[in-house]
């Protein structure tokens, strides 16, 4: 592939997208309309853990939270899926059984990527051979801001290939690309590379998904399936963790790409803390009253 198909042909014009973030974000959803939201977004969730202290346990109680939110409130959706280290990946799939809950696995040297290409090959058929659905990899941000965009085009070819039939959510880590211009031709890259999904975040890292950030991905996928005719996914991480939030993504996302993507199939939210805060809002819905948030469990 031609590096000049890694060139950006124009610069985002920064100030642009955040008058269109302010405008955007002043939408209001109101009663019926915010519930059916508020459900929506609940299901659009990657619950996730990735930590050092992780144990079957705690594995363990998130699938279970995965498929049972909040079992006081009738007609409660399950999130999306669950996102673990690929070491957890078959208890996962395990413990999920036939629920639909699907199980994510990072890969590729998460966090930082700093390690070679065949450990990242290893790393991602680790997982995809103990059952995940979905791999979550990583991209050299180093070889990225050095420029060598073909080296970062045909990492991603590779992982893709390696994901078999699991779809592949690829991480820009964009709090460490420095600029919404990186961001645009970084989503690029990737979404020529083969990627299923385009990630803001890895969690790891402040700024991870700012409403600036998530508008100029989202265009990038509009932009890309007005050339080619193929639907590439969204999932912004870090950072989100109120209903309000949420709902202010989900206006960007169907402004921006149309009520299709407005499904976890094509959109997810990578914030845990985000479905406490969901599922308060569905009971003040449902009840007039906030409940305390010791009746949710914590992740």
């Amino acid at each position: 592939m031609s590096i000049r198909n890694f060139i950006p042909t124009a610069t985002i014009d920064q100030t642009g997208i955040e008058e269109r973030v302010a405008r955007l974000n002043s939408r209001s959803i109101k009663k019926e309309s915010k519930v059916f939201a508020l459900k929506m977004a609940l299901n659009m969730i990657d619950l996730t853990t990735l930590e050092g202290k992780d144990t079957p346990g705690k594995v363990k109680q998130m699938c279970y939270k995965a498929m049972h939110p909040h079992d006081a409130l009738p007609g409660i959706p399950t999130v999306a899926a669950v996102c673990v280290y690929p070491t957890f990946v078959a208890l996962a799939k395990k413990e999920l059984g036939n629920s639909g809950v699907k199980v994510a696995s990072v890969a590729t040297a998460f966090p930082a990527g700093q390690s070679s290409r065949d450990i990242k090959l290893r790393d991602t058929k680790i997982a995809v051979d103990a059952g995940a659905d979905e791999i979550d990899m990583v991209i050299s941000r180093g070889k990225f801001l050095a420029g060598e965009y073909a080296f970062v085009y045909d990492e991603i070819a590779a992982i893709k290939e390696a994901c078999k039939s699991s779809r592949l959510k690829v991480i820009l880590e964009t709090g460490e690309l420095s600029t919404l211009d990186n961001v645009r031709l970084a989503s690029e890259i990737a979404m020529q590379a083969g990627a299923d999904f385009i990630k803001t975040s890895t969690g790891k890292i402040q700024p991870a998904a700012t409403a600036p950030v998530t508008l100029v991905m989202l265009e990038a996928i509009r932009d890309y399936y007005y050339e080619t005719g193929r639907m590439v996914g969204m999932k912004p991480a870090g950072g989100i963790s109120t209903a309000k939030a949420a709902l202010q993504n989900l206006v960007m996302v169907k402004e921006t790409l149309g009520a299709t993507w407005l499904s976890n199939l094509w959109f997810r939210f990578g914030a845990s803390s985000l479905a406490n805060d969901v599922l308060m809002q569905l009971a003040k819905e449902a009840e007039g009253r906030y409940q305390s948030g010791d009746y949710f469990s914590k992740d």
